[in-house]
């Protein structure tokens, strides 16, 4: 199986070097999971409130492609079962917490399989900066299309903060257009804490202009992923917004679930080097937590109220300070 996978990046390699200049055609509307002009809201449910005319929403979905069975290196947008689960999922339950707060922005991308990041040197690198293309096309067209001077969130999850990460570093990271950053949540990944120049990793609820990120671990979570990946990276504590050691359970506010409720109270979260883990999360069907084997998957939906309302925070306090 290994040589297969070896034989199969290489041919990868070998074809996808010439495509990595051809991104994805951000005219074409139907390359764009959400805009601000669509009809149909997949978080129309959950969202109340009337946005700010004066921020985007710019939001990267995580990984998708992660059968292993599958030897596909990048996930084709036309795929169906990529754009199901790209609109009936991921948008909804969590582009969703951001979406309440201005016109969204979610580019579909030719995304990397999930053994890119542990197979970066037969074909992971290659499908990585493929997928990264398209997200930096994607934001070019947004930027010159769309933006007209607003505020901007960045949001993402797992691989789309991979990628949004990447984009902090080519278009914010020492540029004008920091300026215009409110946020940029990216759970889901490791982030060394000097990745950035001038963007910080933010330490209080209503900070404007850094960087958030926290990765979600079960209470035995010295494993070697967690070392790996996790240990001695910035975090912030996504109860709290600061870097409490514990984010009580009366202060949690809420977690959305796939049966559409939102949660309220259901677990404390506790700030361990480079990561936070949850000791058990009470909830009518909370038995389902207890078979996954960590809560990568529930970054956001775990802490969708406390996103929605911090986003809201952030927000109101950028504009308070821009309007002076």
């Amino acid at each position: 199986m290994r040589l297969i996978l070896v034989l199969i990046g290489s041919m990868f390699v070998q074809c996808s070097f010439g495509q990595l200049n051809r991104a994805l055609d951000y005219e074409n509307e139907g390359n764009w999971a959400v805009l601000p002009s669509d009809t149909l809201k997949p978080w129309a449910p959950f969202i109340e409130a009337a946005p700010f005319k004066s921020v985007d929403i710019f939001y990267v979905y995580p990984t998708l492609l992660t059968d292993p069975n599958d030897f596909r290196w990048n996930y084709e947008i036309e795929d169906p079962r990529h754009k199901g689960g790209v609109i009936n999922y991921v948008v909804k339950y969590q582009a969703s917490a951001w979406a309440e707060l201005g016109n969204v922005y979610v580019p579909f991308y030719r995304q990397a399989h999930i053994r890119s990041f542990s197979n970066l040197e037969v074909g992971g690198e290659v499908a990585l900066r493929m997928a990264y293309e398209d997200v930096k096309a994607s934001f070019q067209f947004y930027l010159k299309h769309h933006n007209r001077g607003n505020a901007i969130i960045l949001a993402g999850h797992s691989q789309g903060s991979f990628h949004l990460k990447m984009l902090l570093k080519d278009f914010f990271d020492k540029q004008p257009l920091q300026d215009k950053l409110i946020a940029a949540y990216l759970p889901g990944i490791g982030i060394d804490k000097d990745t950035f120049k001038s963007i910080s990793l933010m330490i209080e609820p209503h900070e404007t202009g850094g960087f958030l990120t926290w990765n979600t671990l079960k209470k035995e979570y010295q494993t070697e992923r967690y070392r790996k990946w996790y240990q001695g990276r910035a975090v912030i504590n996504p109860i709290t917004w600061d870097l409490s050691v514990v984010g009580a359970k009366k202060d949690h506010k809420g977690f959305l679930f796939t049966n559409n409720k939102v949660y309220q109270h259901a677990f404390k979260t506790h700030l361990v080097d480079g990561a936070i883990f949850i000791d058990h999360i009470k909830f009518p069907l909370g038995l389902i937590s207890r078979k996954a084997k960590d809560f990568h998957r529930g970054d956001v939906n775990l802490f969708w109220e406390d996103i929605r309302q911090n986003a809201r925070l952030r927000t109101s306090y950028y504009i308070k300070m821009n309007t002076l």
